[in-house]
């Protein structure tokens, strides 16, 4: 009877709905648990933004076999916003999956029937329970024989903070700051106007680069970008060595902007206060300096919530709250450019059998995420799910170099020249076969 049990997967965004598929085609129930109102809720949330993959690397090879039969056809070239990337995709997929998505359904614990995180005996043969609140009724409690983890860390953003906790005062002004990519169409809420960007990472770019613009537009908008690091060389990413060119060409549109005197660059400004006055906001650093600002964007990465996950078993690395087995491959800090190898079932298996997490969340803090990650991630852990191990150990993917420097021992250095990069020529991966996708 347990076996005929659902696989859990939480989260409808691109890969729970990949999953899903993978689960489809090899014929093992599943239920989707989506805390938003639609598929993809947290995309919906970014559809302005331009991906910097392609179609042909955003698309899943059994979603792909799941939606060929409904007259869907795969969009092969071009870089989508993250709406078309639902419209043209993403929706297409959960409406094939039907009713096994429950939307407005949030998970809130998962842990094992009649088993705390303390209880050993017998632990293992109990299936997963699942508590869930929907947005409307009441809670109740969903029995699984394994859970995927894929609800991403978009509801989880880093503060300002510098230290990793909010700054002081900065929960009291969070009306007043904005922690994801605007959408800069509206332009009222930003002309002429002074805007800060705190981060240093692609989604931060992305802003920085759109501020620009209206800049170059019209000089009485203005743009400051403050870095938490002394160096201004890991701001600007892999630049031409990225094997992914739409987001290299970020980083490089980003450096002709900050030296052609549009976007005012501060480093070595790490957060300690924010502080309201009127319609302006300040941000007070560490060593005093201070920034005012009519708009202030913080965009300092993410992290994964792992509270509803506290009565199971697992081994994350105390670093980046990733499974231990990937840690060293994604970490900033050891990596200078985020070379990443693909990561399947062995390598995200916790000490609570049959439990996952995939994607964004799978990667903790580390910037490094790539859809094609998560595609090759459930992939290897659905079929070793559905026994057929030899499937899992396979390696289905060669991952572009990343791009993203970071490196030890940059973070307090000073005197590097804002033209710097850290960036060697990517490597030619060894050993592994080309994309699925």
């Amino acid at each position: 009877m347990e076996n005929m049990l659902p696989v859990a997967v939480i989260g409808a965004g691109p890969q729970g709905l990949a999953a899903a598929a993978h689960l489809v085609e090899r014929n093992v129930p599943v239920v989707v648990l989506e805390a938003g109102a639609s598929a993809a809720a947290a995309v919906q949330e970014w559809g302005h933004v331009r991906l910097f993959s392609e179609w042909t690397e955003l698309v899943d090879a059994a979603a792909h076999r799941l939606l060929e039969p409904t007259g869907w056809t795969a969009p092969t070239s071009g870089f989508p916003t993250g709406a078309q990337w639902i419209e043209k995709y993403l929706a297409p997929l959960a409406a094939v999956l039907g009713e096994r998505i429950r939307y407005r359904s949030r998970v809130t614990g998962v842990s094992r029937r009649g088993r705390d995180r303390l209880v050993d005996a017998g632990r293992g043969e109990q299936p997963f329970v699942v508590h869930v609140t929907p947005e409307e009724g009441e809670e109740y409690r969903l029995l699984a024989r394994a859970v995927i983890d894929a609800s991403g860390t978009w509801a989880t953003p880093n503060p300002a903070g510098a230290d990793g906790l909010p700054a002081i005062g900065e929960t009291g002004a969070a009306e007043a700051l904005s922690y994801r990519i605007p959408d800069f169409r509206d332009r009222e809420g930003f002309e002429g106007k002074h805007t800060v960007v705190v981060g240093s990472g692609h989604s931060a770019v992305t802003a920085v680069l759109a501020l620009a613009r209206m800049a170059r537009r019209d000089p009485s908008t203005t743009v400051t970008w403050a870095l938490r690091r002394a160096t201004t060389g890991n701001a600007f990413g892999g630049g031409e060595a990225d094997e992914l060119p739409a987001r290299g060409a970020l980083g490089i549109r980003a450096r002709e902007h900050v030296e052609a005197g549009l976007v005012s660059l501060v480093t070595g400004f790490r957060t300690e206060r924010v502080a309201r006055d009127g319609d302006q906001t300040t941000l007070i650093a560490e060593d005093g300096r201070t920034l005012t600002a009519d708009r202030v964007v913080v965009l300092t990465g993410f992290r994964p919530d792992l509270s509803f996950l506290s009565e199971l078993r697992l081994e994350l690395d105390p670093t980046l709250q990733a499974p231990v087995r990937i840690a060293a491959e994604v970490d900033p800090n050891v990596h200078s450019c985020g070379s990443v190898a693909a990561t399947g079932a062995a390598d995200l298996a916790q000490p609570e059998p049959d439990f996952y997490l995939v994607g964004a969340k799978s990667y903790g803090r580390a910037p490094t995420f790539l859809a094609l990650t998560g595609y090759e991630q459930v992939r290897s852990v659905v079929a070793e799910l559905a026994g057929d191990h030899e499937a899992a150990r396979r390696v289905e993917l060669a991952l572009p170099d990343t791009g993203v420097c970071g490196g030890a021992g940059l973070f307090d250095a000073s005197g590097t020249p804002a033209g710097g990069a850290c960036c060697a020529p990517p490597l030619l991966s060894i050993g592994r076969t080309p994309a699925a996708v």
